[in-house]
């Protein structure tokens, strides 16, 4: 059985580890297919920056550095640098599509890696799955887990 690539911008990451309600069990669904061999997850290295802190939410903490690099260590993680080809990548894409320079530069990166499937719960990218990159990109929120952990 092939190994599905997903890839994952910060907001998927950032459901995760800040323990987000509605956001937590389905990232769970992706990492525990990850766990299994299941999955691969991209993702630029763009979102390492990113995670530290949500527009009206708490940072995370100075003192989460080494668990927070840890978990980014993880074997079914691949992160990818933002190169200058998925730079002016990202530049068409916001020109093209209207989308915001940092989630450009997430989609830019699952296009060049051939990532058929980005997660994200960012609503302005959800209504763009299907219309991005040839083939097209599905976007959609990760899936929850067909039965769930009694404990995290």
């Amino acid at each position: 059985m092939p190994v599905e690539r997903i890839y994952w911008d910060s907001d998927a990451f950032l459901g995760w580890l800040q323990e987000e309600p509605g956001k937590v069990d389905l990232c769970d669904g992706t990492l525990h297919r990850a766990d299994s061999g299941e999955v691969l997850i991209f993702t630029s290295a763009l979102t390492l920056a990113e995670v530290l802190w949500r527009r009206g939410g708490p940072p995370i903490p100075k003192d989460k550095a080494d668990m927070l690099n840890r978990f980014f260590r993880r074997s079914y993680f691949r992160v990818r640098n933002v190169t200058r080809a998925i730079a002016e990548e990202a530049q068409q894409i916001h020109w093209n599509n209207g989308i915001l320079p940092k989630d450009a530069v997430h989609v830019a990166t699952a296009l060049r890696e051939q990532v058929p499937t980005l997660e994200t719960f960012d609503e302005a990218l959800l209504k763009r799955s299907g219309t991005i990159g040839s083939p097209p990109l599905i976007i959609r929120k990760p899936i929850e887990r067909a039965q769930k952990r009694l404990f995290r």
